[in-house]
């Protein structure tokens, strides 16, 4: 997530609110110094230490001020929400916001089934056998991840109740599939991933096992399918997100949507080639994608994701100004000001000898600093 960390905590902008024209408390030139040859003030070390700490302090409550503030000076912004129906979208201007889920059904059609496999897996993962079997890709399973996913007895029976609830589900979509009023290829692919993932189900109940080997053999065979599946889910989500932008981009006007900020919201899982990222990226500026197309992955949906989005931006922002004013004589470290990195993360790798790792210019996610890495 591209926020500040370390010793600056959730605040960056050193003396932001006065940078950049909010109401000030007096500056430093305006007290004076003390007598020259003064005493300094006898007080306990802990007394002068939170003297010291109070200075951060009041940083931090300028930054919150000024990032407050900033926040409904914001536009033009889309915020994206990734949801099991393809995102929703937030239009954010200085007239108000916006919102759509502007992607079809048939990506949530399409992805609902493609997941059986997952669905089954689900159910069945605490209780495979801890060892791995000679399988095509037994190399890349770690060992100590299955034995913490596989933590129930190998030899009980107590999965078999949840697979046939499962089950039933699959058998209700299958019976009702042709009324569903999908193109016919799509029909075909979901049908043959329900058929099959009803044949594994009858098959272990009535054996009362399975094994990974078992498991990866059905998986295997409805693979094609899924891709199907796939194919059909991005060209619905392709198609929503690009007419949304479009139509967006007519009532912002070209000189506006120039400038226009993108924030994604999503879990870690997704958040490197996040479908809505790499379509976005051609909907914007070119020549500010880098900077102003921006991926936050998170734990958990937001209660507020229009504002965590807008919160974060503001931060964002203020940062890009207050880096170059705040480090006006070292751009490499107001490039990490501006960007993901720690500002201490230099200093550190040195002093463990580890050589440096800041970047040349702020990059907020990895899809906009170069070519899409997905082949087409």
């Amino acid at each position: 997530m591209a926020t500040r960390r370390g010793f600056i905590g959730s605040a960056t902008g050193i003396g932001a609110t006065a940078l950049l024209g909010s109401a000030a408390s007096p500056s430093f030139a305006d007290v004076p110094p003390p007598e020259a040859g003064g005493a300094a003030e006898a007080v306990s070390q802990q007394t002068a230490r939170s003297s010291m700490l109070a200075v951060n302090a009041g940083m931090r409550s300028n930054y919150a001020t000024l990032k407050a503030e900033l926040i409904k000076h914001l536009s033009p912004v889309v915020v994206v929400q990734n949801d099991a129906k393809g995102g929703r979208f937030t239009l954010v201007t200085k007239d108000g916001q916006e919102s759509a889920n502007p992607v079809s059904e048939t990506f949530e059609l399409a992805k609902s089934i493609a997941h059986v496999p997952l669905g089954i897996f689900s159910v069945i993962a605490s209780y495979l056998a801890d060892k791995i079997p000679n399988l095509p890709n037994a190399n890349r399973i770690d060992p100590h991840d299955l034995v913490m996913v596989a933590f129930n007895d190998d030899k009980s029976t107590a999965w078999i109740p949840p697979l046939q609830a499962y089950a039933t589900r699959l058998a209700t979509a299958r019976r009702q599939l042709a009324s569903a009023g999908l193109p016919p290829a799509l029909a075909t692919s979901c049908g043959n991933i329900l058929t099959a993932g009803l044949k594994f189900i009858s098959t272990s109940v009535a054996a009362k096992t399975f094994d990974m080997a078992s498991f990866e053999a059905f998986s295997g065979s409805v693979y094609p399918d899924i891709r199907v599946n796939m194919e059909h889910a991005s060209q619905a989500q392709i198609k929503g997100v690009q007419d949304i932008m479009k139509t967006w981009r007519t009532k912002v006007g070209e000189a506006a949507w120039a400038d226009l900020y993108c924030v994604v919201l999503s879990q870690w899982t997704t958040s490197v080639l996040n479908q809505n990222t790499i379509i976005l990226k051609d909907c914007m500026n070119a020549a500010k994608v880098a900077t102003h197309l921006i991926d936050l992955p998170g734990l958990e949906t937001p209660a507020d994701p229009v504002f965590t989005a807008l919160d974060n931006l503001a931060r964002i922002v203020q940062d890009n100004v207050a880096a170059e004013m705040v480090f006006p004589k070292d751009t490499k470290v107001a490039d990490a000001l501006k960007g993901q990195q720690d500002l201490l993360s230099d200093e550190i790798l040195n002093q463990l000898g580890k050589g440096t790792a800041l970047l040349a210019a702020p990059s907020y996610n990895t899809v906009a600093s170069g070519v899409c890495p997905v082949p087409h």
